[in-house]
């Protein structure tokens, strides 16, 4: 997104030195970027998350776009939310800042209805007279599919090609499909380092793990009885390819994840085919799914989004909601009317409900009563104190001690120590210990005298984070 962003500032502001900030960035142009802002030179900064730091000696405003995106928060190394820092640094500057969503963090969303933050509304598209497309929901458990396709989603995808307009298809899981099975003795590709399954890339023979980057062959039989039925299960981008090639021979179909944008270019060869149009069919994940502006793209198609609706996260929901917005967006952005189909098997459910009407406000309120009665966020402040080993019990070892050393205040509360919900990644054992309370004040009073005892405990062979206001358990 940055290079369109860029254009699109230095169009509106050519006359103001404006520099960009990011990892793309080698060491000397991000020094030079940094010192022109130290210096009072720029006045404009784009950046990622890390921008939120630059010194600015005449700091007027903040903008943080898209504020609800978990990529806010920095999930290694030193764990901060620029949005959280942006909100700070600001308060601290006396300057305005800016918290730009279609969707709101329900943690924003509270502030605003209670009146801590100001709210404005934006009524209208940012094109003039560019309407919000219609939201449909196709019912798979009434119409059939075949390769993951209903036919009233290949008949939308039939009309657009007859009219010269582009679709999108998404699906948010790349490679072939996620899971290789075995019919005979129900065996699963697993990845030796995670608790996850592998996912198949068929067109390289390869099953990878998308979580630790581990590869293998595609094996010619199953491992564990023998049998050479060994099937991939399930869809991702790759599969969903090959099915549109198939159906639709002379379309010209894009598809665009991480896999086929990792060379040098590539992305910005596929942007510029799908704004002069050479494109007819767009397959794409996440990366799709914010900030693009394709003017003849009026179809949106949404796949396999019902696996977040009773996921045991229960910010998945509020982020699912805000995916499928952002996604929905794409479609009739100029002049042309859009139309987004969803299939799922739950077209009464709550969430796309509110979806067919545009409405995150009621799906918000909805939301944010669930989890005042279950007594989460916002209502109340969490840490999450995380340990890693390379045996499951070190870990946990490791957070008993630190909650027998822990003396909480009245208003804060303990939970016991359990495994994650992924409880190994990368060859380590994972868990935590969570700590909340309804009072941000005591917590982080609470955080400041047991920080310094945990330093003082024996943690061989364990290593250990303290996460205020987790996003991920």
């Amino acid at each position: 997104l940055t290079p369109q962003l860029e254009a699109i500032f230095r169009a509106r502001f050519p006359a103001i030195r404006l520099v960009s900030l990011h990892s793309g960035l080698n060491p000397g142009e991000r020094m030079n970027a940094w010192l022109q802002a130290q210096r009072g030179e720029a006045k404009i900064i784009l950046g990622t998350r890390l921008a939120v730091f630059t010194p600015l000696p005449k700091l007027g405003l903040i903008i943080v776009d898209e504020e609800q995106d978990t990529s806010f928060k920095q999930q290694e190394g030193l764990r901060y939310s620029a949005r959280d820092v942006a909100i700070f640094r600001a308060k601290h500057a006396n300057a305005p800042v800016i918290l730009g969503s279609a969707t709101p963090s329900l943690e924003s969303y509270y502030n605003a209805l209670s009146g801590r933050y100001l709210r404005l509304r934006l009524p209208s598209r940012a094109v003039k007279n560019a309407a919000l497309p219609v939201v449909r929901c196709i019912d798979t458990r009434a119409a059939k599919t075949k390769e993951g396709f209903s036919d009233p989603l290949i008949a939308a995808l039939e009309k657009c090609l007859t009219l010269h307009q582009q679709s999108l298809v998404f699906i948010n899981r790349r490679g072939y499909a996620p899971v290789l099975l075995c019919k005979s003795c129900a065996w699963t590709a697993t990845c030796h380092r995670c608790a996850s399954r592998l996912v198949v890339h068929l067109r390289e023979k390869q099953l990878r793990c998308h979580h630790c980057g581990h590869q293998e062959r595609f094996p010619s039989v199953c491992p564990e009885c023998g049998d050479q039925d060994i099937v991939p299960f399930g869809h991702g981008t790759q599969r969903v390819e090959a099915a549109l090639t198939e159906r639709f021979p002379e379309a010209r179909i894009v598809r665009i994840d991480r896999d086929s944008t990792r060379r040098k270019n590539a992305w910005q060869k596929i942007l510029k085919d799908i704004q002069e149009q050479r494109v007819d069919i767009l397959i794409g994940t996440q990366i799709l799914a914010k900030g693009h502006d394709f003017p003849n793209l009026s179809l949106v198609s949404i796949l396999n989004s019902d696996a977040s609706l009773f996921s045991t996260d229960f910010r998945a929901s509020e982020r699912l909601f805000a995916q499928l917005m952002q996604v929905a967006g794409r479609a009739g952005r100029a002049t042309i009317l859009g139309e987004v189909l969803i299939q799922t098997e739950f077209p009464d459910h709550p969430l796309y409900q509110a979806l067919r009407r545009q409405d995150y406000d009621s799906l918000a309120q909805t939301l944010l009563a669930e989890r005042k009665t279950a007594g989460f966020p916002p209502y109340v402040y969490q840490a999450l104190l995380r340990a890693e080993a390379l045996q499951i019990a070190a870990a946990l070892d490791f957070l008993a001690r630190a909650a027998t050393i822990a003396k909480a205040p009245k208003l804060v509360e303990i939970f016991d120590p359990v495994p994650a919900q992924m409880a190994r990644l990368r060859g380590m054992e994972r868990a935590y210990l969570l700590i909340q309370s309804g009072s941000r004040k005591q917590l982080q009073e609470f955080l400041s005298v047991w920080r310094a005892k945990l330093d003082t405990l024996s943690a061989h062979k364990v290593r250990w984070t303290l996460d205020v206001d987790p996003l991920e358990f």
